[in-house]
């Protein structure tokens, strides 16, 4: 029995699959030049193909490639295969046409920050700046995207300190702070002399 399994052993052992070999034709001078100048998902493709280089003679699996880079072994085996169908070309594209178009123009942008940088807006959240881009400037947007957008471009929090009343009367807020003030009990002498120390 014993036999059998060291037999088999050997056999399956021959069986495993090698590391693929694959020949990178940049040098690793060029190869750490393209990579101190590219973004971090091309960065790390290169990296990928500096260490394959580094192992260039007898191979490396995708697993050990995955443990020194620390990338999924998947996007491994896509890179080779991307780098064996275009070489360094393919590697160094990303694919991404460019940015979304925003969603306002530059007339409502303006609107949206003249009315966030009044102080007298009346609008206590963005529900209420929601209803507000909705009602006067026509545009439908989701709100998510509103509390983004207005994050972004101006600055804003979620949560800010309640606002005072938009038509409140200064005169009155004056008066009141006078009158509090006088209102206020000032201890007696004779309550003095009764505390005890």
């Amino acid at each position: 029995m014993l036999i059998f399994f060291l037999i088999f052993g050997l056999y399956n052992k021959s069986l495993m699959a090698h590391p693929k070999k694959i020949h990178i034709k940049e040098s690793q001078a060029l190869l750490k030049s393209l990579q101190r100048k590219s973004g971090y998902l091309i960065s790390n493709r290169i990296r990928v193909l500096i260490e394959i280089k580094k192992h260039e003679a007898k191979g490396i699996s995708k697993r050990s490639l995955s443990a020194i880079t620390g990338i999924n072994h998947n996007s491994i085996l896509k890179w080779q295969a991307m780098y064996l169908a275009g070489g360094i070309n393919a590697i160094l594209k990303h694919g991404r046409v460019g940015f979304k178009k925003s969603i306002l123009n530059n007339k409502e942008h303006k609107a949206i920050e003249k009315k966030l940088h009044d102080p007298k807006n009346g609008i206590r959240g963005y529900v209420e700046l929601l209803d507000w881009v909705k009602e006067e400037l026509s545009v439908e947007i989701k709100y998510n995207t509103l509390v983004k957008y207005a994050m972004r471009h101006f600055g804003s929090k979620i949560k800010v300190a309640r606002k005072s009343h938009v038509k409140k009367d200064e005169e009155a807020v004056q008066a009141f702070k006078k009158s509090s003030v006088n209102s206020v009990r000032k201890p007696s002498s004779k309550r003095m002399k009764n505390t005890k120390v």
